[in-house]
C-alpha cells in the first residue's frame, strides 16, 4: 500500500509524462463534450455532502481535490527530475554539493506544488500567514539549530571550503576524512573506522584544519634528543639519512634537522621532512623513521639519554660539627 502511494504521488519519470499527459487529454475532451457535468450533478448532491464548520465537502469536492494533487504532484516530480538531471551533469560542482544542491531544488519545487494545488481547490492562502508566523516562532526557538546547520551547509556549498575524501581535524580533536555532506549534518570517517556526524555549524562557527585544501602534502616532525657527550653533527648527519632513506620522504622540500634546546638531560634535534600524500597515513613514515634514526645510531655509538638526576643528600650537623 505504501509503494503503490509513492508510485501514485511520485511516479517514474516517462510514466508521470505519459500519465500526465493523458489525464489533461482526458479532462479537455470530457468537459469540452460536457461529459462530467451529469457527474458532476450527481456526485455533488447533498445526500453525498457533509459539513465541517462552515466548509461543505462532497464526494465531487474530494475527488476533484485527489486528482488535482496528484496531477500537480506529476508536474513536481517531472520539473523536480528534469533538474536534477540537469544539476548532475554540473561538472564544476563536486557530488556532495549536487546532492544539496538537488535537494534544495526538490524542496522548493514541492512547496511550489502545494501551494498551487491548495490555490486551485478555492482554500484562502492568506490564511497561511498565521502558519508562517508560527513557523518562524518555531524557527527561533525549537527549529534554531536545525535552520543553522542547513543555511551553514548552503554557505559551505558555494565557500567550497570542505570536499568528499577532504582529511580535516575539528577543534575537539576529530580526525578523519569527509565521506559525505547532507543537508543537516558533515559525515566524517576516523582513521579507527568511526563515522561522526558533526553537524555543519561546526564546521562554520569552529576552527577546522583541512589537511588537503589545497595540496596533500603534509610535514611530519619527530624529536630525538642526543647526549651531551655525543657527536652533535654527525647526529644530525644520521638523522636526515634516516628521513631520505624512506620511499615517501620528499626530496623538494627537503629533509631538515634543526637543534632544538639544551635540556637538562640531552641535546634535542627537531626532524621535519614532508610526504606528498598525507591522506596515505603520517604514522606510518613516522614510525620507520623514527626506527632507522635507532638502528643507525646504534651503529655509530650515538646516544639517546634518558632523564637522569643526581641527588646529593646533606645529612644534619651533630653537636661537636660533625655529621653522624
Amino acid at each position: 500500500m505504501k509503494n503503490f502511494f509513492v508510485i501514485l504521488i511520485k511516479p517514474r519519470p516517462w510514466v508521470s509524462k505519459l500519465l500526465l499527459l493523458v489525464f489533461i487529454a482526458a479532462f479537455l475532451g470530457l468537459g469540452f463534450m460536457d461529459y462530467l457535468e451529469p457527474i458532476r450533478l450527481i456526485l455533488d448532491k447533498d445526500e453525498f455532502a457533509f459539513h465541517l464548520g462552515e466548509m461543505r465537502f462532497s464526494v465531487f469536492l474530494i475527488l476533484k481535490a485527489l486528482i488535482t494533487l496528484i496531477m500537480v504532484f506529476w508536474a513536481a516530480s517531472i520539473i523536480a527530475d528534469f533538474a536534477e538531471s540537469r544539476i548532475t551533469k554540473l561538472r564544476g560542482v563536486k557530488s556532495s554539493n549536487r546532492s544539496l544542491i538537488i535537494k534544495t531544488v526538490q524542496i522548493l519545487v514541492y512547496f511550489a506544488a502545494i501551494t498551487i494545488g491548495l490555490d486551485t481547490l478555492g482554500f484562502d492562502l492568506t490564511t497561511l500567514t498565521v502558519f508562517g508566523g508560527a513557523l518562524g516562532i518555531g524557527l527561533g526557538f525549537g527549529l534554531q539549530k536545525i535552520a543553522s546547520n542547513f543555511i551553514s551547509g548552503i554557505i559551505l556549498l558555494f565557500e567550497k571550503s570542505i570536499e568528499d575524501d577532504d582529511l580535516v581535524e575539528m577543534s575537539d580533536g576529530t580526525f578523519g576524512f569527509i565521506r559525505h555532506t547532507g543537508a543537516r549534518y558533515t559525515l566524517i570517517e576516523t582513521p579507527d573506522g568511526c563515522e561522526v556526524m558533526i553537524p555543519n555549524e561546526d564546521f562554520i562557527t569552529n576552527r577546522v584544519t583541512n589537511w588537503t585544501y589545497t595540496s596533500n602534502q603534509g610535514r611530519i616532525e619527530i624529536m630525538v634528543g642526543v647526549s651531551y657527550a655525543s657527536d652533535v653533527e654527525k647526529a644530525r648527519e644520521l638523522i636526515l639519512e634516516a628521513a631520505r632513506q624512506h620511499p615517501r620522504c620528499m626530496t623538494d622540500p627537503e629533509p631538515v634537522c634543526f637543534m632544538r634546546e639544551f635540556a637538562d638531560s640531552s641535546i634535542n634535534l627537531l626532524l621535519q621532512f614532508w610526504v606528498a600524500d598525507v591522506t596515505l597515513g603520517r604514522y606510518e613514515p613516522q614510525s620507520d623513521v623514527m626506527c632507522t634514526i635507532w638502528r643507525l645510531f646504534g651503529e655509530n655509538g650515538i646516544e639517546i639519554p634518558f632523564p637522569q638526576r643526581d641527588v646529593h643528600i646533606k645529612g644534619a650537623q651533630g653537636n661537636n660539627g660533625v655529621a653522624p
